[in-house]
């Protein structure tokens, strides 16, 4: 049992190392792309939060 835990931590450990490189290496090659995928998902938490908030508001002011 012991040792199926510590493969599945290296696992983990391994996809995530392997993700943030990928991240990096788009960053790197790719800057404007970055801002703009990043900039959508600013806008889509941005335009999330402001739906939450009326919906919230509707809710206590009805």
């Amino acid at each position: 049992m012991q040792e199926e835990t510590g493969f599945i931590v290296n696992t983990k450990k391994i996809l995530v190392l392997t993700g943030i490189a990928l991240l990096v290496f788009f960053l790197v090659t790719q800057p404007q792309q970055s801002a703009g995928i990043v900039n959508n998902i600013i806008n889509t938490l941005k335009d999330a939060a402001e739906a939450l908030i009326t919906f919230v508001r509707s809710v206590f002011a009805g």
